[in-house]
This record gives C-alpha cells, sequence and structure tokens, in this order.
C-alpha cells in the first residue's frame, strides 16, 4: 500500500525506522531524534499519502519511544479531590504558527525544569485559519518530542470546540455536527483534552441564571457524552466547560453552580454514570488577543484574581474539579502570571503573544508579503475608525495558513531569534506558574495507554476536509 512514497519516507528518515505488519519499530533512536524534522515538514507541506504516512509513522515512532498522547484528566481530578496541592496552573499553548519549532523550545524548557504538566492546544477557529487539522498538530508536537529527547505523557487539547451562535440559530443540527465530526477527528487524531464551548449560548435576557445557562449547558452535556462514546479503550478524554464567552461580563458564583449543576443532571440522564468536567473556564476581565490600540499596543486590563480564586476554589471544593481556567492571558503584564498561581487557577490559556513574538521578528520582506495579502484578502475586517496597526495586528494571524510554506522554509538563520524568544518566553512563563518538577505528579496519577495508530485510517483521512469559516469563532 503506498510503498513508493513509504519507502522514500524511510530512505530520508536514513533507514531509522522499520515498518512491518502494520508496526513501527525504531532501529536508531538517535538519528531519528536528527529526522524528526522530515516527518513534521512532510506532514505540513507535502499532501496526500506522503502526508498521511509522514502522521502515522510519526505517532507510531513516538509511542515506540515512550512519548504518549494523553488525558490530564486524572492529574486534574487529583487536584480536585486535594491529592495534589493547588500550587502550580498549567499552561495551555496555542502554537499558531511554526508549531514543530515552538514546541521543540517548549520541551528544552520543560526538561531542564522537570516539568510535565503542561498543554499544547489548537483552538477549532485557529485549526481553520493555521490550516493545521488534528492530525498534522499532533504530529508536529511528537515530532518535537523525538527531536528534543522528551519523554512521557504529552497532553495535546481542542481549545473552543465552539458553537457558532449565528450558525446554531440558522441550522442547530447541522452546526453541532460540526462540532461532534471535529471531536471525532481530534480525538482519532490524539487529542485527549477538549474544551467544549457553548458558552456563545448563553442567553443573558432570560429571567434567572439557571434559564440563561440551560442551553449552555445541556449541550455540553450532550457533547460530553459523544465524546465519551469515541474514546479507545483505556482513555477517559479531559473535557472542560465554560460558563462565559470570553470578552464579555465577569462570570459569577451564581453562574457557575447554575451551570456545573444542570449539566451534572444532564449528563446523568445521557450517560448515567459518565464522567463529566475536569475544570471550568470563566470571565475575569481579559479578552483573546487583547484590547488593541491605535499604534498597535496592546492596553492594560485589569483582571479579577478575587473572582479566579473564588470560583477556583468553588470548582474544586464543591464540584471535584481541578478548578478555573483563564483565557485570553498571554498579552498580560509578565508580573500576572504568578498571580494565576496565588488564585488557584489550574490552567491558563496563552496564544497570541507567540504569535506577535514572531512576527516582531520575521524578516522585513516576508512581513510586508503578508500585509499585502491582508490588504487584498482581509481588507473585509478593517473597521473605519482602525488605524493600520491595529487592522494588522487583528487580521494577521488570518496569514499563517495562507504563508505556512513561507515560514517553514526560511533559513535557519532568520528562525533562530524567533525560537530563542519563544524558548525564553516559555522559561519566563514556567518559573512564573511554578510548572517545575510536576513530572512527579504526572508520574503519579497519569497512567497513559498506548493507543495505536492506524496506517489505513491515515491514509483514507489523507485530502479529506478543508477550511472552514471560523472568523466568528473564539481563539
Amino acid at each position: 500500500m503506498h510503498t513508493k512514497e513509504l519507502e522514500e519516507l524511510l530512505s530520508q528518515l536514513g533507514d531509522c525506522l522499520e515498518v512491518s505488519d502494520r508496526a513501527v519499530s525504531v532501529k536508531d533512536a538517535a538519528l531519528l531524534k536528527d529526522k524528526a524534522e522530515v516527518l513534521a515538514r512532510a506532514s505540513a507541506l507535502d499532501s496526500g499519502p506522503r502526508q498521511a504516512l509522514a502522521r502515522y509513522l510519526t505517532r507510531a515512532a513516538a509511542l515506540e519511544l515512550g512519548i504518549i498522547p494523553a488525558s490530564i484528566n486524572d492529574l486534574y481530578l487529583a487536584r480536585g479531590r486535594g491529592e495534589i496541592p493547588p500550587v502550580f496552573t498549567v499552561p495551555a499553548m496555542n502554537l499558531r504558527a511554526m508549531a514543530f519549532d515552538a514546541a521543540k523550545a517548549v520541551f528544552r524548557v520543560a526538561l531542564s525544569m522537570d516539568a510535565a504538566a503542561m498543554i499544547f492546544e489548537i483552538a477549532r477557529s485557529e485549526i481553520g485559519y493555521t490550516g493545521q487539522p488534528p492530525s498534522e498538530y499532533t504530529t508536529s508536537i511528537l515530532a518535537a518530542a523525538i527531536a528534543e529527547g522528551y519523554r512521557g505523557p504529552v497532553f495535546i487539547q481542542g481549545d473552543h470546540f465552539q458553537v457558532s451562535a449565528k450558525r446554531y440559530a440558522d441550522d442547530p443540527e447541522t452546526e453541532l455536527e460540526a462540532v461532534r465530526a471535529l471531536s471525532k477527528e481530534a480525538i482519532e487524531g490524539g487529542f485527549y483534552n477538549i474544551d467544549v464551548d457553548t458558552s456563545t449560548l448563553v442567553d443573558l435576557s432570560k429571567a434567572t441564571i439557571p434559564e440563561q445557562q440551560h442551553l449552555n449547558y445541556s449541550l455540553s452535556a450532550q457533547l460530553t457524552a459523544y465524546i465519551r462514546s469515541l474514546e479507545p479503550e483505556g482513555v477517559t478524554v479531559s473535557v472542560g466547560g465554560e460558563i462565559g464567552e470570553v470578552g464579555g461580563q465577569n462570570s459569577t458564583e451564581e453562574e457557575l453552580r447554575a451551570y456545573t449543576d444542570g449539566y451534572n443532571a444532564e449528563l446523568e440522564k445521557l450517560a448515567s454514570g459518565a464522567t463529566g468536567l475536569s475544570k471550568i473556564s470563566i470571565q475575569t476581565g481579559t479578552s483573546h488577543g487583547g484590547v488593541v490600540l491605535p499604534d498597535g499596543s496592546v492596553a492594560k486590563v485589569k483582571v479579577d484574581f478575587d473572582t479566579l480564586l473564588r470560583l477556583s476554589q468553588v470548582a474544586r471544593d464543591e464540584y471535584g474539579l481541578a478548578g478555573a481556567v483563564q483565557h485570553g492571558a498571554s498579552t498580560l503584564p509578565q508580573e500576572a502570571f504568578g498571580k494565576f498561581v496565588e488564585a488557584e487557577a489550574c490552567e491558563v490559556h496563552l496564544a497570541t503573544n507567540f504569535q506577535n513574538m514572531m512576527y516582531d521578528r520575521l524578516p522585513d520582506d516576508l512581513r510586508d508579503e503578508i500585509y499585502a495579502y491582508l490588504d487584498e484578502n482581509h481588507a473585509n475586517e478593517r473597521k473605519p475608525d482602525m488605524t493600520e496597526e491595529q487592522f494588522y495586528y487583528k487580521s494577521r494571524k488570518r496569514a499563517i495558513g495562507a504563508f505556512k510554506a513561507e515560514v517553514w522554509n526560511l533559513p535557519k538563520e532568520a528562525k533562530a531569534p524567533i525560537c530563542q524568544a519563544w524558548e525564553d518566553q516559555f522559561r519566563q512563563l514556567f518559573s512564573l506558574l511554578a510548572i517545575s518538577d510536576t513530572r512527579k505528579y504526572v508520574e503519579q496519577f497519569i497512567q497513559a495507554p498506548k493507543v495505536a495508530p492506524d496506517m489505513k485510517a491515515y491514509l483514507a483521512a489523507a485530502g479529506v476536509g478543508g477550511e472552514e469559516d471560523t472568523s466568528d469563532l473564539a481563539d
């Protein structure tokens, strides 16, 4: 089956892998470490069988080496039971661009700090505009782990698997089926952590908070039950819920209780005895990407850490969850990150600033080409009162997929300052979020089964799907 493409890939890898009877053996781990970029590049830039085989080989070889896509669910529930102290906050990192290089920087820092409680994630919206389907994102992360010599569970997450309020209003079943289909694709691709986000459907016009949250918790429970039906043997996907859309009004204790009580009751009806949420996302004053000023800089915002602390404690002490999750945080000042630990947040989502760091260091000619592309193809996003700086800051994420090959093919000397800046940033963030020495917790509570990939499934999926319109979805 596609023998020619397989032989070509194996030849490029220098004969460090052996494939027989649907099994992959690592013959030379040191050589594979040096050649991992071959697989990541083929996964990102090739198409058809060669791309599919690169993804299959990466996942199979990673398992052989003890690099295992895993669910963080048991670690989070242990925190909810009080068996892990709430003294660190797990970073969930959206690597929109140069995911292989960025993940390598993450693993380098993690190895130096004995850190393992960290999540690699990508949102439904980002999958669209970055052109990174789940199987490609997983490949980038696992290939990076191979390249850096990392071993152990690796947590890969679907962030904001979100229901579009507009499309739901027009055709509820079609929109829900899109999220179900993405969840299935993600789980097959090694995403064993999924944040279900139906918070777009909270209806503040309703008289009571339970009524406001009803559609949100009902659909969250429905999607959770569906996710549970897809789980590989031995895997309990970590599912997160969300009670308020990021960028809206700050969440309240009453909303958390109404959502969680309603969700638990609904899930019990749909799938009696099924595991529920491991965490809950709330709004505390941030917004995705930050508030952009006319000069393109990001305005300072005041995070309600008191609300974050109180809701984390309620989620943990009364519902057995790991705590509350903070979104839209990467553009906050560095001094804020230690406060997330003080506020006992279980997880913090980081995205835009990593993208900003790349754009600030791209070669001028490539950045100019990208901005010309935005002028031509995304002018509809330019509001009348926007400065050029505001327009490019807000829209440039939409060029990541279109310029994936150009960024991948940058010379090493052009990539080096970007990767060094990321490495320095990850080191700062991991220190402030206190995830040093968290490998001991991961090793104690995470028993990740090795879910063998199916070569036929990867080949069958080659070329399936395409970019959807996600312009109304959160990152």
